[in-house]
């Protein structure tokens, strides 16, 4: 792997393991015959001159001599020279080919599952399709969005089944999907998804900026919604929509316009070696995070800000003690460790650790950074079987969400932070950690995330993955409009798609990779295309899916890319001081 650089020259004096590879050479050894002489060289060319007599004499000889050849003895004697020579032919085939037609290696399933798991995203784009969008059954739609506001609002994601785009979900899924690139790009390019992963983000993002005046230095709105979920007599495939799709505008939501900024703040660090895109990316970022007109009660948003400009003022602001308890970011609660699109307090946390254990700051900041950290220590302790803070189904599933529908999404969170915690005890040589009276190994907490992703593919009482297209047994009737209407129907009513929400077969497209709302607390899953609560995917579910998948990949042994989320933050020379006590010179 190359080395990865800073902004600023430098690597951070920090290295990657590389990857063992097992290479066999083959070796030829070549002889110059014209510098090899044969001692016998002078009787061999007396021989040449003395040959006219020589052979005069073995013809004469040869007329005095009769043989008897035995046919049976020749006819075995042909076969043992056939197949002799057969086998020379096969070694000297398989030597020479070896090389050039290896097996491909075997795909362990959480590489198919990632793989597929993408591909939800290819069957979820609106506007005008790519031409390797690579699902039949999809075409273009809404190419007429948001026309009148700005440049027009064609392209993006819709968010689950219902042919909807919400910037808050969205923004979250970007963010998340460029997180686990900037940590585990080595892992996604050795499973060859690595420009998959990052055209999906691209065209996430290519969107967002659609959203707002992403062009001008200050900005009064941003768009919150585009598409309203049809009425309930109403079922049709996003490419026959005709009727009116409203946009729904803000100018007071500064959380919205904080998750924006973040996953613009993130893609432009993936982006970073496309110059341009990268540049136009942080200034999105930057007038979306001026938006927040001083409600700024968003840590994420700006962890992720200071993570692409190494502006100062960012890493000040999150580490204010007044900001953190303004955004409630210790608070306790039901929902404490409990990521989502709309509770970002867990990753966060996450997220300030990462710059605590791999930049040395010191003063003023290490007081509030050791305060995440031990806030997302504690998180992270919280999803081990030995603490009590979440119940679990009697199959194992965590419930992070209390029992309550569609659990999924927080559970594949939650494998990621786990993960992505336990390779950051890894990267600095750290064991385990104390969680209340026992210590625990880091693997640990990498095993308690794949025996959530593994209950996820269907290691479960049910033994039904929840992802549709990995297994033999994963469900049929996904409450997606698109999946459910043959794709031969180009054109039809609201009225005349009820029939296919009605209908009692499977959905006659399989939505490759969709992962659904999931089972109930008792481990029961009703596949019923008219419940979404079970059978709804959604962007910012999958999203989470494909970190922890791509996170638990044992593929690579470079773990963690330690360097490039800091590539713009520049080197501290020393750190601070902290000034005297009170009273004291």
């Amino acid at each position: 792997m190359p080395e990865r650089s800073s902004l600023w020259g430098g690597t951070f004096d920090i290295t990657l393991e590389m990857e063992d590879q097992s290479i066999e050479n083959g070796h030829r050894h070549y002889y110059d015959r014209s510098a090899y002489q044969s001692p016998l060289e002078d009787e061999v060319k007396q021989g040449w001159l003395l040959r006219p007599a020589m052979d005069m004499e073995m013809k004469r000889k040869k007329k005095k001599r009769c043989f008897n050849i035995n046919p049976t003895v020749l006819i075995r004697t042909l076969v043992v020279v056939t197949v002799l020579a057969g086998f020379v032919a096969l070694v000297a085939f398989l030597a020479t080919h070896r090389h050039h037609h290896r097996p491909p290696p075997v795909q362990d399933n959480y590489t198919i599952a990632l793989q597929r798991a993408l591909m939800f995203f290819n069957a979820q784009r609106s506007g005008k399709l790519p031409a390797n969008n690579n699902v039949s059954w999809r075409g273009d739609s809404c190419l007429d969005d948001g026309n009148g506001y700005l440049k027009g609002l064609e392209g993006g994601y819709y968010n689950g089944g219902d042919a909807v785009k919400y910037s808050f979900p969205a923004s979250f899924a970007m963010t998340m999907l460029s997180w686990s690139v900037l940590e585990y790009s080595a892992k996604y390019e050795t499973t060859g998804e690595l420009n998959h992963v990052k055209d999906i983000i691209r065209w996430g993002t290519d969107y967002l900026l659609k959203t707002f005046n992403s062009s001008a230095d200050t900005i009064d709105k941003i768009v919150l919604q585009v598409g309203k979920n049809s009425p309930e007599n109403c079922w049709i495939r996003p490419e026959s929509i005709n009727y009116p799709r409203p946009v729904i505008l803000c100018s007071t939501c500064p959380a919205l316009a904080a998750e924006m900024a973040a996953a613009l703040a993130a893609a432009s660090i993936v982006f970073k070696d496309d110059h341009k895109y990268s540049k136009k990316l942080v200034h999105g970022a930057d007038i979306l995070f001026k938006f927040e007109r001083g409600r700024r009660t968003f840590v994420w948003g700006g962890a992720w800000m200071y993570c692409a400009t190494g502006n100062s003022s960012y890493i000040d602001l999150v580490t204010s003690p007044g900001l953190a308890k303004h955004a409630k970011a210790f608070w306790g609660g039901p929902d404490h460790g409990v990521l989502g699109w709309d509770n970002k307090h867990a990753g966060a946390q996450l997220l300030m650790s990462r710059l605590r254990m791999f930049l040395d700051f010191g003063y003023p900041y290490e007081e509030m950074l050791k305060n995440f950290h031990e806030q997302i220590s504690e998180i992270i302790c919280s999803y081990l079987p030995g603490s009590h803070n979440f119940k679990r189904t009697n199959g194992g599933l965590i419930e992070l969400n209390h029992g309550k529908p569609k659990p999924l999404q927080y559970v594949t969170n939650a494998a990621f932070l786990a993960t992505l915690y336990a390779d950051y005890l890894e990267a600095t040589l750290t064991p385990g950690w104390q969680c209340g009276a026992k210590f625990y190994p880091k693997d640990e907490f990498r095993d308690f995330a794949k025996t959530q992703i593994d209950y996820i593919l269907g290691r479960n009482l049910r033994h039904m993955s929840y992802v549709v297209g990995f297994s033999d047994h994963f469900p049929q009737y996904v409450h997606h409009k698109g999946a459910s209407i043959p794709g031969y129907i180009k054109h039809q009513s609201c009225q005349e798609g009820l029939r296919w929400k009605e209908s009692k077969k499977p959905n006659p497209n399989t939505i490759v990779g969709a992962m659904v709302g999931g089972p109930d607390k008792h481990d029961g899953f009703q596949d019923n295309r008219s419940n979404y609560n079970f059978t709804e995917p959604t962007i910012a579910g999958n999203a989470g899916l494909v970190a922890a998948l791509v996170a638990l990949l044992d593929g690579s042994k470079t773990g963690i890319d330690k360097n490039t989320m800091f590539y713009a933050i520049p080197p501290f020379s020393m750190s601070r001081l902290p000034p005297p006590p009170v009273g004291k010179p």
